[in-house]
């Protein structure tokens, strides 16, 4: 017989997949996802359809999937991993004879066509069923009564059938079924990460600012230290943030130093830039001497794991005109024609203080470096690397840096700080970073947001994770210089509710929200200079935002449905300026639902009606529930049309817990 590839049962379209299967779907410990696929074959015969998942260590666990659209023939089922590592995943289409006896025996016995035959074929069926399939005793008994059943002449032919098609027959054979002409699809990878590669709240921080201090006689600044920087975490675990965030520690250039602002001429005191990397005191595996030593970044790191938080530090494969890379491997850069270094440019903007690197001279020598650098800080506690401008590098440098760091230390997590083209920033997450910034930064209107939050939520979820941030330490958008606290909050919550991660630059607390004048960024932008906050001041001012930051990640904690980014659904509103959304999860046999209405123009008062889509909150359109306002601690009687007033006289925010126990629906 002719066979073609299309296989006896059709097996088609199985989805989530990763370009064809060439890399990974992903997913966390526990977090469920949907697989979906086509099934059919010719006839009128029952299909059925079931996922099998082949964890790590090579066990099979299969899934029965349901069709959900019998006119497409389109199979669903959610499926989750238990444990990291590797998995793969393929859909078995396959002929259900029980399923294909059943339905044809109930129209033929109650019509008294065949009775006999068809009550024969199903007892010889159940007997196949017996023989063919692992039961139990009990289990088998279930079938081996049903034959008897069906062949017990002394009853009615329509007792007989029952026998055979009973609710625990069914139920047996749901559970175990007898599978004739088992098609496979391909094997697709799926790799299952710790929860963390999804769900973190991240604070930022220039250790050299944190302890910084002016000398206003002199004008002379005194660098932060690793060890003033450690006294810092406390408030950062204190806010419940789960990460702390570092940028580059390293020696900064002599040579083409930056000043303030990104001027060309630094002073004697200016620290340059920490993203020009590298001078005689050394290069990506140094510390800045100011900083102090590595005794000093273990105690920082001591401490950080005392407070539950984790290290993350910035990679940032950026060297200044004096890294001692540029003495020893000229051929890691690129030379110009009169045998000058080239360095780095995005037209109009040039980076004198920065040679990028070139990896077409030495690939290989110069990826063994770049690999020994990152063991360097494995090696010393860093378990989240942020990477600098990867899209300016090779995209196999990623993906064979990331699959070989992953084989010592596998819990490692990437977070890819890519503004640009989408289709290099969805790139960069398919072949192996775990995180992403996003645009997010940029978008601020309801009809933005929804798009943008709906994109990333749907099929892109499979591969890439975002992180938001509202801002950070290089972008200050107009929205944020020209809102006050009541637009910052705003962004803050959209930030932590609508992305499992998010992120928050130090300085957030304080609305630091003047801009270079025609930039979008802070001026006096701290990669040039070091900036004092003056914490305890500040803060015994009353004036911060740090008790708000506290309230979000305490209510990020407490509700799990926030740790999640494919649970997110939004409704409607009738302002435009009003965006509302929720997620919920069930967990422990209990369902976390959480609602969220922001206004995102905060800064004026809005009221408007929300209408809710009930279903996507486990409830039915007429219900009822409360509505605990996790902002305020406000509770309200809430159902699918309710009115809501946001803004400075309020609050610009509502997250919306809602608790339904001891409610009775209005039906």
């Amino acid at each position: 017989m002719a066979t073609g590839s299309i296989g006896r049962i059709a097996v088609l379209g199985a989805g989530p997949v990763v370009e064809h299967g060439a890399w990974p779907v992903k997913s966390v410990i526990g977090e469920s996802f949907e697989v979906t696929a086509t099934v059919f074959a010719e006839g009128h015969d029952a299909v059925r359809a079931t996922v099998v998942l082949t964890d790590p260590g090579g066990r099979a666990h299969s899934v029965a999937m349901t069709r959900v659209n019998a006119g497409l023939d389109a199979w669903a089922a959610t499926v989750s991993g238990a444990r990291t590592g590797l998995w793969s995943y393929r859909v078995e289409g396959w002929s259900d004879p029980y399923g294909t006896w059943s339905h044809d025996a109930v129209v033929k016995v109650g019509a008294g066509v065949d009775v006999e035959l068809m009550l024969e074929e199903g007892a010889r069926l159940l007997e196949r069923a017996v023989a063919g399939v692992a039961r139990s005793r009990d289990q088998a008994a279930v079938l081996t009564d049903a034959i008897a059943g069906l062949r017990d002449a002394g009853q009615p032919p329509e007792g007989r059938l029952s026998a055979g098609v009973s609710s625990e027959v069914r139920a047996e054979l749901d559970a175990r079924p007898l599978r004739d002409h088992v098609t496979p699809s391909r094997e697709f990878p799926w790799r299952v990460e710790r929860e963390r590669a999804l769900y973190g709240a991240w604070y930022e921080f220039f250790p050299r600012s944190e302890g910084a201090r002016l000398d206003e006689g002199t004008g002379e600044w005194t660098s932060g230290t690793l060890r003033t920087a450690a006294r810092r975490l406390d408030a950062v675990a204190a806010m419940g943030f789960d990460i702390v965030y570092l940028t580059p520690i390293h020696p900064i250039g002599a040579v083409n130093r930056k000043g303030r602002n990104n001027s060309l001429g630094a002073g004697p005191s200016d620290p340059g830039s920490p993203y020009a990397i590298g001078s005689a005191d050394g290069g990506h595996d140094s510390i800045h001497p100011d900083l102090g030593t590595f005794t000093d970044f273990g105690a920082f790191v001591t401490r950080a794991h005392e407070l539950g938080l984790e290290v993350a530090l910035d990679l940032a494969l950026n060297c200044a005109p004096d890294h001692p890379w540029a003495a020893s491997h000229p051929e890691w850069f690129t030379i110009r024609a009169d045998g000058s270094i080239a360095y780095a440019e995005n037209p109009p903007k040039k980076y004198q203080d920065i040679y990028p690197l070139n990896f077409d001279n030495d690939p290989e020598g110069l990826y063994a470096e770049i690999l020994r650098v990152v063991r360097v800080w494995l090696d010393h506690g860093v378990t989240i690397f942020r990477v600098d401008n990867p899209h300016t590098k090779p995209l196999w440098l990623w993906e064979r840096l990331i699959a070989d760091v992953a084989t010592t230390h596998p819990d490692v997590i990437w977070l890819a700080e890519a503004f640009t083209r989408p289709p290099m920033m969805h790139t960069l997450a398919k072949i192996g970073f775990q995180q992403s910034y996003t645009y997010f930064t940029w978008r601020n209107t309801r009809a933005e947001l929804q798009e943008y939050c709906a994109e990333l939520a749907g099929p892109a979820a499979a591969y890439m994770r975002p992180n938001f941030w509202p801002t950070t330490h290089d972008i200050l958008t107009p929205a944020m210089q020209h809102g006050g606290p009541q637009t910052w909050k705003t962004r803050a919550v959209l930030a932590a509710t609508l992305s499992p991660s998010y992120g928050i630059y130090a300085g957030y607390e304080l609305v630091e929200r003047v801009a270079r004048p025609g930039a979008e960024e802070q001026i006096d932008n701290e990669k040039y200079e070091f900036r004092d906050r003056r914490w305890a001041e500040r803060e015994a001012e009353g004036t911060t935002l740090t008790a708000y930051l506290t309230l979000i990640n305490e209510i990020r904690r407490a509700h799990p449905a926030l740790h999640r980014l494919r649970n997110l659904r939004f409704h409607h509103a009738d302002d435009e300026h009003v965006l509302v959304f929720s997620k919920a999860r069930r967990l422990y046999d209990r369902d976390d639902v959480i609602i969220v209405v922001a206004n995102v123009e905060p800064e004026h008062t809005r009221d408007t009606w929300i209408h809710l889509t009930m279903a996507e909150l486990g409830l039915e359109p007429r219900d009822h529930f409360i509505a605990h306002d996790l902002i305020t601690g406000e509770h309200w009687n809430w159902s699918e049309h309710n009115f809501v007033r946001l803004g400075p006289a309020t609050e610009p925010v509502h997250v919306i817990h809602v608790l339904t126990e001891g409610l009775a629906s209005s039906r």
